[in-house]
């Protein structure tokens, strides 16, 4: 099946692909969805502060298991842009680093230290990164015993970094002024928080991703983003500013839906993997009906 239809697919994977509960992709329709979409010829990109070890585990083999074809382009931009890789039907394709974007040496200890000394009932460290250093949430642990002290946790570590004398702010926003006095930022979002340079983000993820599909063949007159967090929206806004034509699915819409100068589709009552597998049934649906509007795509 090959779509008239040039769209192309940029995915956040927490909370849309796979589950923020078992950070695994429990739907069966989802993993079936993704490779109907890219056998199809629709360009789908993974836009993720994942490691690139959690897509290879978590995301590449429901894909392979689907029967994703030698022609797909899929790719995975992981850890918000610093590490990246082509998806094939054998499996993950080598991996580029981006090394200027690590933190510092040494605070990758630090931060492994505080967890495993102080926070290890409530969080571990992430041993998968190469150029973010992460802590997570245990799957053990309540969302509300987590989030109760993350705050605790994320200004210890600035601190830590601070100390080793580079500049650091907690948020998702761009704290970077003109002087340079701010290097990274603490992101926190609802199981983890990850420290990283402020060049990285979802943005960053997107120009990425094109320029990733230069050359690979036609390039999408439309795009479909998915996340569940106000950071995701950064996918569709950066997609906006260059001209293109761009809707966002944001599947926890709890945090309040910004205005934008493009299209926000919600799922109803479903959220997380619920409502990503939902968008992807009907990304499926648009492949032959090419009258869809992008109200008409809303659940």
């Amino acid at each position: 099946m090959t779509s008239s239809r040039r769209f192309g697919l940029l995915l956040d994977v927490d909370g849309p692909i796979a589950s923020p509960v078992t950070r695994s992709i429990n739907l069966p329709s989802i993993g079936r969805d993704l490779a109907t979409l890219a056998n199809a010829g629709v360009p789908v990109i993974f836009n993720t502060g994942r490691s690139d070890a959690f897509i290879a585990d978590e995301v590449v083999e429901p894909l392979l298991a689907a029967g994703l074809e030698a022609h797909a382009r899929v790719f995975a931009i992981c850890e918000k842009g610093a590490t990246w890789f082509a998806i094939t039907p054998e499996g993950a394709g080598e991996l580029s680093i981006d090394a200027s974007l690590s933190p510092p040496p040494g605070f990758d200890d630090d931060v492994r230290a505080l967890v495993t000394e102080h926070y290890a009932d409530l969080v571990f460290y992430d041993e998968t990164k190469r150029a973010t250093v992460t802590y997570e949430q245990r799957l053990d642990v309540s969302k509300e015993s987590f989030l109760a002290r993350q705050l605790e946790i994320d200004e210890t570590a600035i601190a830590l970094l601070n100390a080793r004398g580079f500049g650091a702010r907690r948020g998702a926003v761009d704290y970077a002024d003109a002087s340079g006095a701010v290097q990274y930022r603490a992101d926190p979002s609802i199981i983890s928080t990850d420290f990283e340079s402020i060049r990285v983000g979802k943005d960053f993820g997107a120009e990425r991703a094109l320029m990733l599909l230069e050359g690979t063949g036609p390039m999408p007159t439309e795009w479909r983003t998915m996340g569940d967090s106000r950071g995701d929206y950064a996918m569709a806004t950066w997609l906006h500013e260059r001209g293109e034509t761009v809707a966002h699915a944001d599947v926890r819409p709890e945090d309040g839906i910004p205005e934008t100068a493009y299209p926000v589709l919600t799922a109803g009552e479903l959220i997380h993997d619920d409502a990503g597998a939902a968008f992807l049934a009907r990304w499926v649906e648009m492949l032959s009906d090419e009258a869809l509007t992008d109200s008409e795509i809303a659940a």
